[in-house]
């Protein structure tokens, strides 16, 4: 296949090395990371053993044409950008997949393709990008993929098959949204709480942030499940998120709530994308985590306090680097 990825942080840079290989033509759609990536490659830093690729790197999409798959890995809220940086890529047989997090990333993209040709994925792994072309793998690493709106295809079987071969574990969804809910079960607590807990554990419980507040560090995997108060808060997240899918009609047990909390344990200490975004004073992916989840929690008809604390302390604190947050 030719492939192009755009969105070359962690998740992008990780997913398109694994797909280096000589059956496979593979761009990389960069801006900052260019130069790195042209000279050096891109190098991986494994738990399952280091490895090194050498994909074609482009500043502009013209220069790629257009592609077989098209890997989305831009952060959401660069998801406005779509109309200028994905039709070069895509033509009537073009598959596009997204491996963004949260809901209605697909349905952004259906807004300017045909929705046969959307896919969306779910990454269960643990990435870092520590400097320009340089990823640090820690855990895991496994896709779900599926189809927007339809069933999986020979398409979508076909597509795994190439993550498959290139080391990945790729499992199919019957049903995208249900498996959308399914990661959000790790993503609302883990990525939420790290951030919110700068602004202390009583203002998340309250939902509020005082003005001209001293904000604290980030908390990592580990030191939230080191304290009971935000482990207990974690898993009070992870079952809300569970109900609310539920009332969806999406069946997710909540016995996921304590696979979750086993499977971070193992991670150790590591910073989910947000954390790492509000450290380096980057827009969090408020509406795609967060916002969007809630919103369909309250057309439901679901209560889900949690949540809405959550989401009430990180629209306080987004956009805004460690510090006193200003009158």
């Amino acid at each position: 296949m030719k492939i192009a990825v755009v969105g070359c942080g962690a998740v992008g840079s990780f997913y398109g090395a694994r797909l280096c290989r000589p059956e496979h033509e593979v761009h990389f759609l960069l801006r900052s990371d260019f130069e790195a990536v042209r000279q050096k490659g891109v190098h991986v830093e494994s738990v399952d053993g280091d490895f090194h690729a050498w994909p074609c790197p482009a500043r502009y999409p013209s220069e790629i044409g257009v592609c077989d798959l098209v890997i989305i890995a831009l952060k959401t809220t660069a998801n406005p950008a779509f109309p200028g940086l994905l039709p070069p890529l895509v033509g009537e047989h073009t598959a596009l997949l997204t491996l963004q997090n949260g809901l209605g990333n697909e349905e952004s993209l259906a807004r300017l393709f045909d929705f046969r040709q959307i896919l969306g994925g779910m990454c269960f792994v643990c990435l870092n990008r520590i400097t320009p072309g340089v990823i640090r793998h820690l855990a895991h690493g496994r896709i779900v993929l599926g189809e927007y709106l339809r069933p999986p295809s020979p398409r979508t079987e076909a597509i795994a098959d190439a993550f498959r071969r290139a080391g990945i574990r790729c499992d199919l969804a019957g049903n995208l949204e249900a498996a959308h809910w399914e990661k959000l079960v790790w993503n609302v607590p883990f990525n939420g709480l790290g951030v919110a807990a700068t602004a202390g554990y009583d203002a998340v419980v309250q939902g509020g942030v005082s003005a001209g507040q001293a904000l604290g560090p980030c908390l990592p995997t580990d030191l939230l499940l080191g304290d009971s108060r935000w482990t207990d808060l974690a898993r009070e997240l992870m079952l809300e998120v569970i109900a609310i899918a539920r009332a969806l009609g999406f069946g997710l047990d909540a016995s996921l709530a304590e696979e979750n909390l086993h499977r971070t344990r193992i991670m150790g200490s590591y910073k989910a994308s947000t954390l790492l975004d509000f450290e380096n004073g980057l827009p969090l992916e408020l509406d795609s985590l967060f916002l969007e989840p809630l919103r369909r929690a309250q057309k439901a008809g679901v209560e889900a306090p949690r949540l809405a604390a959550l989401c009430g302390v990180l629209q306080h604190l987004d956009g805004r680097r460690p510090g006193t947050i200003p009158l």
